[in-house]
């Protein structure tokens, strides 16, 4: 079957090999990959790829073959799946723990872009708490965890600010009920929940709009610059700040992949994908989710869709 595998090269990512079909374990599943969604903090894995890296978390498709535990969808059956890795592919070995039936309303395009920046976004608000009627901010807004935090956030009753680098790429948080600015010196605090991704500058300025008592919750550094933070200039600024770090990862994904699945059916969830194409643009289409010119989701395409 074909794979897509790392090359090592910034201009060109990955290239297809044809490897042999994945063999489940006893609690996997056999997907026919329909529809594959990569992630930013994926391309920067393919940089300098560990030897055996087989990209590709977020996978929608068919069940052609059962879990030999008797666990998970019979053969026949759409599903979305958070693979720990091999999704770039024809066909993925997927746990049962991380999948979730797709109903006959959800195209395997959406559900491609919903794993795992949909559960990053489940597990945040989670680990933040009920939202209603705080002051939220969120930096580095404009990505797929981003879009699905302010549609979430909203919808439960917070008053969002999100900071996105270019106006282009806040329109579709407005327009999801987020006030939108283009530096966080310009987000006006205090606010009682800072959702924060970018490191680097950003954060301590971030901090600095926290009221007192305030959480900050740390996860991501995208800008890959590290923090720097000083004792005194906190005395300054907001008193008593709880900073958390947060990662999302953690099987099982099953229950927040169904639970995101209801969402977008119930119409409470729309995912955002900016760009859609046939995976033979896998490279070209990496380089640009790295360099930020990509809003939101991307999909790429093995063949037929549901």
């Amino acid at each position: 079957m074909r794979r897509l595998i790392p090359t090592g090269e910034a201009a060109r990512p990955v290239a297809f090999a044809e490897l042999p079909q994945p063999v489940p374990e006893p609690g996997e599943a056999l997907v026919k990959v329909e529809a594959f969604s990569p992630n930013r903090g994926e391309t920067f894995l393919l940089e300098h790829p560990r030897p055996g890296l087989l990209p590709g978390k977020d996978v929608a498709g068919l069940v052609v073959q059962e879990a030999a535990d008797g666990t998970g969808p019979a053969i026949g059956t759409r599903v979305v799946g958070h693979p720990a890795h091999g999704g770039w592919a024809e066909y993925a070995a997927v746990p049962t723990h991380s999948l979730a039936v797709l109903p006959d309303g959800l195209d395997s395009v959406r559900a491609a872009a919903l794993p795992l920046a949909g559960i990053t976004a489940l597990r945040l608000l989670r680990t933040a708490g009920s939202p209603a009627g705080l002051r939220v901010l969120l930096t580095g807004a404009s990505g797929g965890v981003g879009h699905y935090v302010t549609e979430l956030a909203v919808g439960a009753g917070a008053e969002v600010t999100a900071v996105t680098a270019t106006p282009a790429r806040g329109e579709r948080l407005a327009e999801l009920g987020a006030r939108v600015v283009h530096d966080v010196a310009a987000a006006q605090g205090p606010f009682d929940i800072v959702l924060e991704s970018t490191g680097g500058p950003d954060l301590p300025v971030a901090l600095s709009k926290v009221r007192p008592g305030g959480t900050l919750v740390w996860f991501g550094q995208a800008s890959r610059t590290p923090v720097t933070l000083d004792f005194f200039r906190l005395l300054g600024g907001p008193e008593r700040v709880t900073i958390r770090h947060f990662h999302y990862a953690g099987a099982p994904y099953a229950s927040d992949l169904a639970a995101l699945v209801g969402l977008v059916e119930r119409g409470r969830l729309h995912p955002e994908i900016g760009r859609i194409a046939d995976w033979t643009e896998t490279a070209d289409t990496l380089v640009d989710l790295r360099e930020r010119r990509i809003r939101g989701k991307a999909v790429l395409l093995t063949g037929e869709t549901r």
